[in-house]
């Protein structure tokens, strides 16, 4: 079972509220450092205008603001919402005002990617305003996905017309009463959202996304989750909030925080406010170290060998190292273990650290095909474990082995990184 914390924590002298998950032998799996400096674009909605049609891109570029641009690809411009029309023109001409939605950070030297098809996401569903289709995780199971799918066409006189709802992994285990009251509230967001763009001027933040940590909360597979801790109090009440703990439990009527600091809320999930002033939430966790390790390019494995991990600017590379491991064994036995010990950390350190985009590894050399084949299939049901679409495409005649995982914000790297 899984261990969610949320905390603050200063890397290279700027402030964070850092929510990391860890699994129940406290190795971390994912970090989500937020800046509380430089909050992120992400999930927000604006009113952008166009500024410049690139017909050999099939693209557009708009702007949110006076001094941020954004790239729109022109195929997902299916179902545009305009505030404001230049022409009679139905295609998107210079001048032009619609909603747009931030569906990528601006990544490197890249703009953010901003899309006309607005998501409301929810912790069991994704109501959206451009893809009318009504689908499930593939994540899911064939059964629970065969489930799903009836109940969604049983549902569906009851949902918003005009929009489009994925049912997520999470759905899967609560009841159908519980999945209509999230769309609802999602479909009453959109709503305000599509009333009031109208009336608002160019570069207006129409929806701006919750909190990282709240953001990633509705990501979390609920069924593998243990417990969520936080050392701050006002975030611990928001959880309870989100958990729908009586807001009279925790505050008198006069608005004083009563003792409370752990609930047990749904599916046995406990809910913690930290409080010990002798070990830190984040020293018990051992956040900083586990940060440094995360940021470093050397990774080192069990059997001593060890992992390089090197961005650059259009892809990210990988070799995997004998090191200290000088088993006696027959080498190219050797050679596969360590790989398979490799392909299980590799997947592990790309969910950690982010790592999106193009992904080479140069695994050890390995002889027999039937060893390769082994290889790549632990490394494909590794990478399967990722939230993230992430693929695992082939072994290139040089031997490298081609994955790319989708990017969606920026790595762990250029998060905590100060801007130049």
């Amino acid at each position: 079972m899984n261990h969610y914390i949320i905390t603050r924590e200063k890397i290279g002298g700027q402030e964070y509220l850092l929510a990391a998950l860890y699994d129940e032998h406290k190795h971390m799996v994912e970090v989500f450092p937020e800046s509380l400096h430089r909050p992120s674009l992400l999930g927000n909605i604006y009113v952008g205008r166009v500024k410049n049609m690139v017909k050999n891109l099939n693209a557009a570029f708009l702007s949110i603001s006076p001094s941020q641009t954004c790239y729109l690809s022109l195929e997902d411009v299916k179902h545009p919402i305009f505030t404001k029309k230049i022409s009679s023109n139905k295609n998107l001409v210079i001048g032009d005002e619609l909603l747009v939605q931030v569906s990528k950070e601006g990544l490197k030297s890249k703009d953010p990617v901003v899309t006309s098809n607005l998501n409301f996401m929810g912790t069991y569903a994704v109501l959206t305003t451009g893809n009318k289709k009504m689908s499930v995780s593939s994540k899911l199971s064939k059964e629970d996905r065969n489930r799903l799918h009836a109940y969604l066409k049983e549902l569906h006189p009851q949902l918003p017309n005009h929009c489009g709802i994925i049912l997520r992994t999470n759905a899967a285990d609560v009841s159908g009463d519980v999945i209509l009251q999230e769309i609802k509230l999602l479909w009453k967001k959109c709503q305000q959202v599509m009333a009031e763009g109208p009336h608002r001027v160019c570069y207006s933040c129409l929806y701006q996304e919750p909190a990282l940590w709240q953001k990633q909360l509705h990501n979390l597979s609920q069924r593998n989750l243990a417990s969520i801790t936080t050392d701050e109090r006002a975030i611990f009440e928001e959880l309870c909030d989100h958990y729908q703990v009586p807001h009279q439990s925790l505050r008198t009527n006069d608005g004083v925080p009563l003792p409370i600091h752990e609930v047990t809320v749904a599916n046995q999930l406990q809910l913690y406010h930290y409080t010990d002033p002798m070990v830190s939430l984040s020293s018990l966790y051992s956040l900083p170290s586990n940060m440094e390790r995360a940021l470093k390019e050397k990774v080192w494995l069990k059997s001593g060998a060890y992992l390089l991990i090197e961005p650059t600017e259009t892809l990210t590379v990988i070799d995997v190292n004998t090191g200290k491991n000088t088993a006696k064994k027959e080498a190219q036995e050797n050679f596969l273990k360590i790989n398979k010990e490799a392909a299980k950390e590799i997947a592990r350190q790309l969910r950690l650290r982010n790592i999106s985009g193009m992904i080479l590894v140069d695994f050890i050399n390995l002889v027999k095909h039937e060893d390769q084949d082994e290889l790549l299939q632990v490394l494909r049901k590794a990478l399967n474990e990722d939230p993230i679409p992430t693929q695992l495409i082939d072994i290139t005649k040089l031997g490298l082995v081609e994955i790319t995982r989708k990017k969606v914000r920026k790595s762990l790297l250029e998060s905590v990184s100060s801007p130049k």
